[in-house]
């Protein structure tokens, strides 16, 4: 299941990249999670006991997810890819754990970064700019499309921290459901806003092919996937797929659109990997003896 996660997202990235060249960013995403919502709702009515959020709180607990995880997160993705590919998002997108450890510190107090959590902090920004390669004497399109994605892997970050403070027992499905429609919502009216249009859409093969995978695969299957693993695992083991997707994406660019990773990038995922380490150590240690003890034989 993580290694299907994985795959399913680590894809996404090209075939996010793939779809932009016949489709505008935020009407690509805002249809996508359109349909998707509509699925997973559907789900949610024949699995769960409750089809809608009922009270302030899983209203509330929706509406963030909707803003920062689906519109948000999507949204500035999508115009990020626009300047960079695939494979280079996906490797920025990989800073997003690092700072969701930031912000549940700054918004909501939870531990200190301190010691070898602060170069850790360091180290993942460093790598993003590792990525960036940045020229000192221009500030060009790349550099554009690096801050929309970062912003972007912020806007997720920062969803999650937000919607851990409530407490309902809303099933994960309807919420899920939900977020996904008042993300889309909020999508299309950013697109509005754009001034993008249906007409704009171009109904190739390969457009078709992109938002079905993103819609079914990438979207349905890999969110249920997710919610069932973070059941299963928990956070700190589940937040190793953001590591993996980078290497699925990077295989995917080259073997689809003959695109190759620079060591400049991959030197900043390194980095990137290697704050995460730093500032989960005592985390992934625990991690590591449970992996261990789950291999070690047993003897009667």
């Amino acid at each position: 299941m993580f290694a299907l996660l994985a795959t399913f997202w680590g894809t996404s990235f090209v075939a996010i990249e793939v779809g932009l060249h016949h489709v505008p960013p935020m009407l690509f995403a805002a249809l996508r999670y359109d349909v998707a919502g509509l699925v997973v709702l559907g789900y949610a009515a024949v699995t769960t006991d409750r089809w809608r959020p009922r009270g302030r709180d899983e209203w509330l607990v929706t509406l963030v997810a909707g803003a920062f995880i689906i519109a948000g997160y999507h949204g500035l993705l999508y115009m990020g890819e626009q300047y960079v590919s695939g494979a280079i998002a996906a490797v920025i997108v990989s800073l997003s754990p690092v700072m969701t450890v930031a912000f549940a510190a700054l918004v909501l107090r939870e531990g200190r970064i301190e010691g070898l959590g602060v170069l850790g902090l360091a180290f993942g920004f460093v790598g993003v700019v590792l990525v960036a390669n940045p020229d000192p004497g221009a500030l060009g399109a790349d550099a554009v499309g690096i801050a929309l994605v970062f912003f972007s892997g912020a806007s997720f970050a920062l969803g999650g921290v937000l919607t851990r403070p409530f407490d309902t027992d809303l099933p994960v499905a309807t919420m899920e459901g939900w977020a996904m429609l008042l993300g889309s919502a909020m999508l299309h009216g950013a697109s509005v806003a754009r001034g993008e249009r249906l007409v704009d859409v171009s109904l190739t093969v390969p457009a078709v092919a992109s938002f079905v995978y993103l819609t079914v695969i990438s979207g349905v299957v890999a969110f249920l996937l997710y919610f069932e693993l973070l059941d299963r695992v928990g956070p700190t083991e589940l937040n190793l797929v953001g590591y993996l997707e980078p290497v699925v994406a990077a295989l995917m660019s080259w073997l689809v659109l003959g695109e190759f990773v620079d060591v400049a990038t991959a030197t900043g995922f390194a980095v990137i990997f290697l704050g995460f380490a730093l500032l989960k150590r005592e985390s992934l240690a625990a991690l590591g003896e449970r992996i261990v003890g789950r291999g070690s034989p047993s003897y009667s």
